[in-house]
């Protein structure tokens, strides 16, 4: 292998561009004093540019990816990534930081032509191998990238933006390693080979199919219709609707795009709930430690999917429900409790297991699929992924929408959060009077999943009684969607047979 090998510079690429150590501390560093953006800006204005560009730019990309031949576009990756860091460096205000976030997302959709390009520069013998090991250096770029930056902030104490400094200077590493890369002479889609095409078949009798119709003389005409762009458009429809005709494919896709979708919320919002949990400005925090343990176990729970004597082709779905149930336990908890160790430790094992779960569902999706319909697949279930995020961001976590905070987006309903005087409640009472009957008119027509509307009442009036409640002058506080109705409900219930109860004593 020379220094210019293709699988080496290109693992260089994976390792530099995935050597971040600045990305466990983002959130602190634009909560902190050097960009001074408040907890909604970050979490509800913010953050979310990310998935809208990353999800507007995806299939552009993946075309362009194809169409360009890759190397252009790990140029753009590395690119964005520059101008990514330079922003953070230089950017102030909410603007600025929210152009900052589209570049990010340019970034993270350009990673396609990573994991695509050595397919076009190796033989498929080699397939196997190169997958690994370029697999492997982003998740060891991103393992050191992570311990690294937890090591200079914790133990050497540099500051957050020194390791800012640090992860663009890995980019620029990253940005060169791209220029050295060879141009492929083939791509999957826009670019094939006659060696290419035969492996696009999934059968021995589409081959045969392929070659029969390759043996058919072709006329001008047929030549000069259509451009590249429309056949493999109506190529890829074709493929999608074949693939997607497979029920048991189908269900693993739909789990893929429904885990993806959790998956990308947690790991881009946790850092904001363990900000809430346990402030950096005041507290020791370990989020590199806790970022280079979770992908380590990430990497050996991939590693068992391929090792260990199970036929998931039987017990995959079994696991899959089990450990689906988990994932959700470790979000329920990593909340609930409010303790900064057992979020760490939650953490790390939902990315654990979702490591686990996603190569086996790659395993069960690409065992019979051929090289360009897996990729087919993987586009159109990420992008799946990214649609379902880019909604749940935009109704619950976008300002634009309901704007929640941290913990109402993981809904943990807080208690103690809300200590509210007899004398709110009277004001409440005083300000909903009005609004009662007609609020109370339109729930009863959605009351038929409200069973329980007597308990939690009682559960109120308790509160009432004792001087706290849950309603207050600042509004409502309430943490749960399926709760909503039923605490609405029964409080407006009990406003209005106060209100009675008042106008008949003054009658």
């Amino acid at each position: 292998m020379t220094l210019f090998d293709p699988t080496l510079l290109l693992c260089a690429f994976g390792f530099f561009s995935s050597l971040r150590p600045f990305e466990p501390f983002i959130t602190a560093f634009l909560l902190g004093p050097d960009k001074n953006l408040t907890e909604t800006q970050v979490v509800n204005e913010i953050f979310p540019v990310w998935t809208y560009s990353y999800l507007a730019l995806l299939f552009p990309v993946f075309l362009a990816t194809d169409f360009l031949r890759y190397k252009p576009l790990l140029v753009l990756q590395a690119g964005s990534l520059l101008v990514t860091y330079v922003l953070l460096w230089k950017a102030r205000g909410l603007l600025a930081t929210q152009l900052l976030e589209f570049t990010f997302g340019l970034a993270t959709a350009s990673e396609v032509a990573y994991y695509s390009y050595i397919y076009s520069v190796v033989e498929p013998a080699r397939y196997k191998r190169v997958t690994g090991l370029c697999r492997g250096a982003t998740l060891l770029g991103s393992a050191a990238g992570s311990l690294m930056g937890q090591l200079l902030f914790s133990v050497a104490q540099v500051p957050l933006l020194h390791l800012a400094f640090i992860t663009l200077a890995s980019a620029a590493v990253a940005f060169i390693t791209a220029w050295f890369l060879p141009m492929p002479k083939r791509s999957l889609f826009f670019h094939t080979s006659p060696s290419t095409a035969a492996l696009s078949s999934s059968s021995p009798s589409d081959q045969m199919k392929e070659s029969k119709e390759a043996m058919i003389p072709r006329t001008p005409a047929a030549r000069e219709g259509g451009s590249r762009l429309l056949r493999v458009l109506t190529m890829l429809f074709e493929d999608f609707v074949q693939c997607y005709k497979c029920r048991p494919l189908l269900a693993w896709s739909v789990w893929w795009a429904l885990s993806t979708c959790g998956y990308f919320q947690i790991i881009n919002y946790t850092q904001a709930l363990w900000e809430d949990i346990h402030p950096s400005g005041k507290l020791t925090i370990y989020n590199g430690y806790v970022e280079t343990l979770a992908t380590l176990l990430g990497v050996v729970a991939a590693l068992l999917v391929g090792y260990l004597p199970v036929s998931w082709s039987t017990w995959g779905e079994l696991a899959l429900s089990l450990l689906s149930c988990l994932m959700a336990v470790c979000v329920f908890v990593m909340d609930t409790l409010r303790n900064i160790w057992v979020c760490y430790g939650c953490y790390i094992l939902f990315r654990a297991v979702y490591m686990l779960l996603i190569t086996m569902a790659t395993f069960q999706i690409a065992a019979s699929l051929s090289m360009q319909r897996y990729a087919l697949v993987f586009g159109v279930n990420t992008f799946g992924a990214l649609l379902l995020q880019t909604l749940l961001t935009l109704v619950v976590v976008d300002s634009a929408g309901l704007g929640l905070d941290i913990h109402t987006q993981v809904r943990r309903c807080r208690p103690d959060v809300v200590q509210v005087s007899s004398e709110d409640i009277c004001d409440t009472d005083v300000a909903l009077s009005s609004a009662v009957p007609r609020l109370r008119r339109l729930l009863y027509r959605h009351r038929g999943g409200l069973s329980h509307r007597l308990a939690v009442r009682r559960g109120i009036q308790a509160d009432l009684q004792e001087g706290g409640a849950i309603f207050g002058s600042a509004g409502v506080e309430l943490f749960s969607r399926w709760d909503l109705l039923h605490v609405a409900w029964s409080y407006l219930d009990l406003l209005t047979t106060q209100q009675e109860q008042k106008l008949s004593s003054t009658e």
